[in-house]
């Protein structure tokens, strides 16, 4: 019988059956489509050996006035600066007490120390960096005591414990003098969403600001904007801060309220955003003028170049206007020509018109979902964002968008983690990718694509918190687990904890037959059409396997069934031409459909699969 061809569509379909899926591709990890066919996607590296504390959800890429390129990266526990590989902590100071007013204990043979500070309002998990104390007598010095610490446990209002580095000794009586100063930063936040039991679970005043009673502790997502070369930021249900450029990057942030000129500063806020050109700086979700009451759909704005003040006069430009479809705004993001707004059911369009309403609303989009704040990824003046059960778009219309593996992102999707879900681009490949944890997950390990050129979805397993594709670094950019930022589309492999470890890619196809499957098929032979452009090492190598089955009810044959080997090595060495690629592999599989799977997992390999062939005949009805 003559060659048969394999050519499949592309992108991954798991809306169907493998066999309904016969000229389609079904299952993939770590591979993209490009030009309609698969490919390896690149690999990975760690951008420095520094690291940062803290779970990442918030990344923001600007260069200041004296070409400083930085960016914002906001954690569960603390808010950076990232520039040259190092994290500058610029996480602001929620209160530093009078000299004095905090004393230590030690207890001998123990590194744990309780420090008296009435009413400090901390929590576990804080941060507090001491100043001004001398000596406890014995290994407990001045040097030990005048550091940053987190806050271990809090037994009571007045005090708290802490670990420090030495071990104390009989002599470490004294209380570290009467010139201590304990310096504060703001609350951390949780890693992930906490499930709270009973009357009052969880910590005194966690979570968004002005929710419902829910089951579960918030996790600690940021927001973050530019005022020009400066940011202005802060926690969803928290303050917001600012910070200075002209002050360096070792100068942390203040209280925005604490600015010269501080009018009427909202207290609290769900997202901040500065508008592009006109530079008004927006509030979603705040406090109303003059009340201290949470209102998660009202939207307040700052007087156009003056992020301070917030008092309506006939003077300035400052306001404010409230949304009526839905119960919560969760995120908002500039558009061209619009800010666009999404509450937990609707999307709105705010647009500038000028005194006197200054900032006017439209609703755009109604009856839709949104995962989160960051679910939302733009592109050529799209927006594209995961919903609780769908994906939509928005291009001056929305529309639910069509998705060929719906079915298996929600159904494996661990809805009490909806608020991990963000969204990133590579505009290089033309992707929106979205990050979420499955359903028996606590932390993100699973990924899916959208290419809006080629209009296909794939997706994968991988663990990272947040995403930043910018035109000011070289690669795109990823938080990972191991507290550091790693490149993407760097090389072949995987590099984030600086050794360097293959990256397992594969992908299988839809099930094939002959006749519809009236009779078994006999593949002699495979002819693979691969090319390894890219791989840094000498001899690259895959492995296709041909996967047969008696019917759509059975399993796969083993690769030994019927007497043969249903897999074959494709190799080729970095010097000869691509032409001169292995021509061939000799098989003994036979099947009434099948399916071909591509795969690597071994360093400096990279891939990308044509239109294999194989040599079928057929092989009677049973």
């Amino acid at each position: 019988m003559a060659l048969k061809k394999l050519a499949f569509k592309p992108g991954i379909n798991r809306e169907v059956t493998r066999y309904t899926n016969e000229a389609g591709w079904y299952e993939c990890d770590k591979v993209r489509f490009r030009q309609g066919y698969p490919e390896k996607i690149g690999g990975w590296e760690r951008i420095s050996v520094s690291t940062f504390q803290g779970v990442c959800r918030s990344l923001s890429n600007w260069i200041t006035l004296g070409s400083i390129n930085l960016i914002g990266l906001g954690t569960h526990l603390k808010f950076y600066l990232e520039q040259g590989g190092g994290y500058n902590d610029i996480t602001p100071i929620r209160e530093t007490t009078t000299a004095g007013d905090v004393t230590f204990a030690a207890t001998n043979g123990s590194t744990t120390l309780t420090v008296t500070d009435s009413g400090h309002g901390a929590r576990e998990g804080d941060f507090v960096t001491f100043s001004g104390a001398v000596t406890l007598g014995g290994n407990i010095t001045a040097s030990v005591l005048n550091a940053e610490y987190q806050i271990v446990t809090v037994p009571d209002a007045n005090s708290y414990t802490i670990t420090v580095t030495a071990t104390a000794n009989a002599s470490d009586t004294g209380n570290g003098g009467s010139s201590v100063v304990g310096a504060y930063q703001i609350r951390t936040g949780e890693p992930y969403e906490v499930p709270l039991t009973g009357w009052g679970g969880g910590t005194w005043g966690a979570g968004v600001w002005g929710t419902g009673g829910t089951s579960t502790e918030a996790i600690r997502l940021w927001s973050q904007s530019n005022f020009g070369e400066d940011l202005i930021f802060g926690p969803r249900g928290g303050d917001i801060f600012y910070w200075d450029a002209t002050n360096g990057v070792e100068t942390r942030a203040v209280y925005l309220n604490t600015l010269s000129g501080a009018s009427n500063v909202p207290s609290k806020q769900n997202f901040i955003l500065v508008s592009d050109v006109s530079r008004f700086v927006f509030c979603f979700g705040a406090n109303p003028l003059g009340s201290a009451t949470f209102d998660p759909m009202l939207i307040r704005w700052s007087d156009q170049e003056d992020p301070a003040n917030w008092t309506p006069a006939t003077t300035n430009q400052a306001g404010d206007l409230r949304l009526s479809k839905g119960t919560e705004i969760v995120t908002a993001k500039q558009s061209r020509q619009e800010v666009l707004v999404w509450t937990d059911s609707s999307l709105y369009s705010l647009q500038y018109q000028g005194a006197p309403i200054v900032w006017g609303v439209q609703l755009v989009g109604d009856n839709t979902s949104i995962a989160s704040q960051n679910a939302v990824g733009f592109s050529g003046g799209v927006a594209y964002w995961m919903g609780k059960d769908k994906f939509y778009s928005y291009d001056g219309r929305t529309q639910t968008l069509p998705c060929d593996v719906r079915r298996f992102v929600f159904n494996d999707f661990n809805e009490l983690q909806y608020d991990q879900v963000f969204a990133g681009t590579n505009e290089a490949f033309h992707e929106i990718w979205w990050f979420y944890c499955s359903q028996n997950s606590q932390t993100i390990d699973r990924y899916v694509v959208y290419n809006y050129l080629e209009k296909t979805w794939y997706y994968g397993t991988m663990a990272r918190t947040a995403w930043l594709d910018s035109g000011l670094r070289d690669y795109p950019l990823a938080a990972s687990y191991t507290h550091n930022l790693t490149n993407h589309e760097f090389g072949t492999d995987d590099n984030e904890t600086g050794t360097p470890t293959p990256i397992s890619a594969s992908i299988t196809s839809g099930q094939f037959d002959i006749d519809d499957g009236d009779r078994f098929a006999f593949i002699w032979r495979l002819m693979p059409d691969m090319t390894f452009d890219g791989s840094t090492v000498d001899d690259p190598h895959a492995t296709m396997s041909l996967l047969p089955l008696a019917n759509s009810g059975s399993g796969y044959n083993s690769p030994t069934s019927e007497g043969g080997s249903n897999s074959g090595t494709v190799t080729r060495t970095a010097t000869v031409p691509i032409e001169k690629f292995t021509g061939q592999v000799n098989t003994r599989v036979r099947g009434r459909q099948m399916s071909i799977k591509v795969e690597s997992d071994s360093l400096g390999v990279r891939w990308q699969l044509g239109s294999p062939r194989v040599d079928m005949r057929p092989d009677g009805r049973r």
